[in-house]
């Protein structure tokens, strides 16, 4: 059975009550995803390991780190020791595509590999073996609270097609503009993870937005 799994981004939340923002979707996320941003690779500077390890005190929610950083090969082991439970680099930063992925899991999370809007997925297709999840960017990476880039559900599409092809067990995240919109445009193309920011800290009830999403994409997937 296909998953629906909803990963509210703290990104969206109040920077000064990360904690606090955590807890308010305990209980009705699936995972936490933090976006790291170095003013490198992208132009914006967010969070880093140390607020992993802060996040890891105060909630029990998988983190899911997505940088989007220079030296990833460098850095990412350092998430995964902070006590994320998922690493993603981007396929356009990272150079080592057989020891980052070794070195992440080989402290216990899972690793997933990311693409820019304009980044071919085909090109990574023959090592995707290497990693557990794969992100198609909806938006171009360094702000929250973009607009849907509806030109990506193709490419969504393809990985999925792609994925079943090769028989891998990849999960597939969607992240950026993700919202009671779009999410089930998303799933129908095949999109089983949910980066889901605005749509989810700027609700009155973010537990109540992540139900009212996960509902949407499993009507989409399932027609009903």
């Amino acid at each position: 059975m296909a998953r629906t799994f909803i990963a509210p981004s703290i990104l969206s939340a109040d920077f000064a009550r990360l904690a606090d923002a955590a807890r308010a979707v305990e209980g009705n996320a699936d995972q936490l995803h933090v976006d790291v941003m170095d003013y490198h690779f992208v132009p914006n500077l967010t969070f880093g390991a140390g607020t992993v390890e802060a996040l890891r005190k105060y909630t029990s929610l998988p983190l899911d780190c997505h940088l989007m950083i220079e030296d990833p090969d460098r850095w990412a082991p350092l998430y995964a020791e902070a006590g994320a439970s998922s690493v993603t680099v981007h396929a356009e930063a990272v150079h080592d595509l057989v020891r980052t992925p070794k070195a992440i899991r080989s402290l216990g999370a899972r690793v997933g590999l990311a693409v820019r809007p304009g980044t071919p997925f085909e090109r990574y297709e023959s090592i995707l073996d290497r990693f557990d999840m794969f992100l198609v960017m909806t938006v171009e990476p360094g702000f929250g609270g973009q607009s849907f880039l509806y030109d990506m559900l193709p490419k969504v599409k393809a990985v999925r097609q792609m994925l079943d092809r090769r028989g891998l067990a990849l999960w597939l995240q969607v992240d950026g503009g993700v919202n009671e919109d779009t999410i089930e445009q998303c799933a129908e193309a095949g999109a089983d993870v949910f980066v889901a920011g605005s749509a989810v800290y700027g609700a009155d009830d973010p537990g109540a937005a992540i139900e009212a999403l996960r509902e949407q994409a499993r009507r989409a997937r399932t027609g009903g």
